[in-house]
């Protein structure tokens, strides 16, 4: 090939030079072309997709940034030669500048999560622990701000160099917006849209000064500890049983029936005896009711006893707990002043007020009895003397 040929066959390639980049990742966000010696040729031809960025870093500063379109740098015509300067010398630039493709697409089904548990003070509960994962989407708004900030130098920069960064801010943030909104937890099931929403306000202020931008923000599951849970699903339990007195009628009814079906003919030893009692009874007292009202309906409600171990509602005169198996018989025992029958393990009389703690011997600590004057233990004498 002749020297002229030669020089023809590089002007040629100078001048069809094409700029572009072809992203199959998926995971892309910055992507430098490769020029050769950093030189942009005459007459290179730049083509900037949709959803793309071209960025001119020109002596470690951005110098400008190109939107989707196809340009032709060339002398005059490049907002770019403003700053940079004339083509000077033909084919042969002594212009050196990088090249960056941005991705601005939004990057979808980003994770995130807490990795411990968030303390939160909740009205119902007292002090929780929550839980929560979800997703959110992401892209680049401002190109230039996310080369000086985040990408550098970088040749190409995906979504895993960053989204460590990223989870570690959005817990931050969640954590701040969820004790902000003081939301229950019972009702934080039907608040995630506005929890999220609260979230993303929060992170965009935050990530705004990286060229980022949260476009979407979901939050998926917030879960509680297993005890929380139990006594949500309580409730829940208790609401769906509306009338208690006539639920325990009920379950009376089918614990009757199992003990019948028992190939021991009984309701089981220990508590579970006294339960089956405790279960006649009631059903004794419903049928009861039932005929004093002469079947016509209407019947008052039969009395009820509430259990001292548990709290719940029995049926007058029942002996055990339906609930528990426990006595509902209370042993009652004088008041040490007045002589009033208290009830075993009161720490005061419902009749004169006084104290039921009993006096002890300033001498051996023992429990004197009521107007002691002489400990029978040492012989001390007693503040009452």
């Amino acid at each position: 090939m002749s020297i002229i040929d030669r020089i023809k066959s590089e002007a040629l390639n100078q001048f069809i030079e094409v700029i572009e980049w072809l992203d199959n990742t998926g995971d892309t966000m910055l992507y430098r072309f490769p020029v050769a010696g950093q030189e942009i040729k005459n007459g290179a031809q730049l083509i900037v997709r949709e959803s793309q960025a071209a960025v001119f870093v020109f002596e470690g500063q951005v110098a400008d940034v190109f939107t989707p379109g196809r340009y032709t740098v060339e002398g005059g015509n490049t907002p770019i030669l403003s700053k940079l300067g004339a083509w000077k010398y033909g084919f042969n630039s002594p212009i050196k500048s990088e090249v960056y493709f941005v991705n601005t697409k939004q990057f979808t089904d980003m994770k995130w999560g807490t990795s411990n548990p968030i303390m939160l003070r909740d009205a119902d509960f007292g002090i929780v622990q929550l839980r929560a994962f979800g997703a959110y989407s992401l892209r680049i708004a401002d190109p230039g701000e996310f080369i000086k900030e985040i990408s550098g130098t970088n040749g190409a920069f995906t979504t895993d160099d960053i989204e460590g960064q990223l989870k570690r801010a959005i817990v931050t943030e969640f954590s701040d917006a969820i004790g902000e909104l003081k939301i229950p937890a019972l009702d934080l099931a039907s608040q995630y849209k506005e929890l999220g929403e609260k979230i993303r306000t929060f992170i965009n202020t935050d990530f705004s000064g990286y060229g980022l931008e949260v476009t979407k923000f979901y939050v998926e599951n917030v879960s509680v500890p297993e005890a929380v849970q139990e006594a949500i699903n309580k409730r829940a339990a208790m609401g769906a049983i509306g009338n208690v007195d006539q639920y325990m009628k009920f379950q009376a009814a089918d614990a009757l029936r199992d003990a019948a079906q028992n190939e021991g003919g009984g309701a089981g030893l220990g508590a579970g005896l006294g339960a089956g009692f405790a279960m006649g009874n009631q059903m004794v007292g419903a049928f009861g009711g039932m005929q004093q009202g002469g079947g016509g309906g209407g019947a008052a409600p039969a009395a009820t006893t509430p259990c001292p171990s548990c709290g719940k509602a029995n049926a007058a005169g029942a002996k055990f707990c339906a609930d528990c198996g426990g006595k509902m018989e209370v042993a009652h025992v004088p008041c040490v002043k007045c002589g009033a029958q208290l009830r075993e393990g009161a720490k005061f009389c419902s009749e004169c007020g006084s104290t039921q703690e009993k006096a002890k011997c300033s001498g051996c600590q023992y429990e004197l009895a009521a107007g002691a004057k002489f400990c029978p233990e040492c012989g001390t004498k007693t503040e009452a003397a």
